[in-house]
């Protein structure tokens, strides 16, 4: 039966196809015959209390030089029958927090979301690593810049990161007794805002890894994002080189660790960040390397995200 498939997403005429995972999911919901719908940036909104949302007919085809087409925007209501993709980039800004509030009467008058709202305003990406710390490097979350810089004493090499940044965006390594230690947590904490620091792990040279779980199961493959030249980030959107792997006996282990807890909120994709043997962070707003493994291991992940999606319709049917 087909569904009504609602893309909540940055612009659609901004992506970069051959690396874009909603994208990918977008194909592969055309391909089941499902209705696309695309929401018009800002187009989220509230009528009488019920969830609206001004959207077009979207098609769109595996092509670089016109990948879309939109048909013209109307305004809806937001309930049974509609399956909403919320694919919107960080920063988890107050905009953000509103689209998933909305999201969430959305979903009470019946629509399905995937990722579940009430799910991407709790599981900020740094932070829910942390609730698996059996598998986490050792680390510190503080306002205080004396706590951090101590923490980079005790380790003598670390990573400070801002909580809500991506893409490696203001990500420094620190090295003990630095001369721009202090200006760089300038940076990170200025008016009060909290900071993480995660001891340095070496391993990034060989790859941040990218595990992805679809419905609480691993994909067989990972991504490794590898450093380029003198950058020690491994993000694709620094620089890195994206390269393929199977996933390993430790993956699978810190997946196992993580995935219930995800399939029970309603994460149905999560983007799992690996460096070494450590897990650093659990991306749900809008993973991605769907694209990347796809094409180097002949994949069809999005397939297993739609028969999750399809089986759930069906269950409340």
């Amino acid at each position: 039966m087909p569904l009504d498939i609602v893309v909540v997403m940055d612009p659609i005429e901004s992506i970069t196809i051959a690396k874009d995972s909603t994208f990918a999911m977008l194909l592969e919901a055309q391909r089941r015959s499902h209705r696309l719908w695309y929401v018009m940036p800002g187009g989220l909104g509230l009528r009488d209390g019920n969830a609206i949302a001004t959207m077009a007919p979207l098609t769109v085809r595996d092509d670089p030089d016109g990948w879309f087409d939109l048909g013209p925007a109307s305004q809806f209501d937001l309930g049974p029958g509609h399956v909403v993709l919320m694919r919107r980039d960080p920063p988890v800004d107050n905009d953000y927090i509103h689209d998933t509030q909305i999201l969430s009467l959305a979903q009470l008058a019946g629509a399905m979301v995937v990722n579940d709202p009430q799910g991407l305003r709790d599981y900020n990406e740094k932070l829910a690593a942390l609730l698996f710390p059996q598998c986490c490097p050792p680390t510190v979350v503080s306002r205080d810049p004396a706590v951090l810089k101590a923490f980079v004493a005790e380790h003598e090499v670390a990573v400070l990161k801002p909580l809500d940044g991506m893409g490696g965006r203001s990500i420094f390594r620190v090295v003990h007794g630095d001369a721009n230690t202090n200006v760089i947590l300038e940076t990170l904490v200025g008016e009060g805002s909290l900071a993480m620091a995660q001891r340095y792990l070496p391993e990034i040279s060989e790859g941040d890894k990218r595990i992805l779980l679809v419905d609480g199961e691993v994909v067989d493959y990972t991504l490794a994002r590898i450093p380029q030249g003198d950058e020690f980030r491994g993000n694709l959107a620094a620089g890195g080189r994206g390269e393929g792997r199977p996933a390993s006996d430790r993956d699978r282990w810190i997946a196992a660790q993580v995935a219930p807890e995800m399939k029970r909120r309603g994460m149905l994709f999560v983007g799992l960040d690996v460096i070494g043997d450590y897990l650093t962070e659990v991306n749900v707003t809008s993973p991605t390397c769907i694209r990347e493994l796809d094409a180097q291991f002949g994949l069809n992940i999005s397939s297993g995200l739609f028969d999750a999606i399809e089986a759930r319709v069906a269950a409340t049917a």
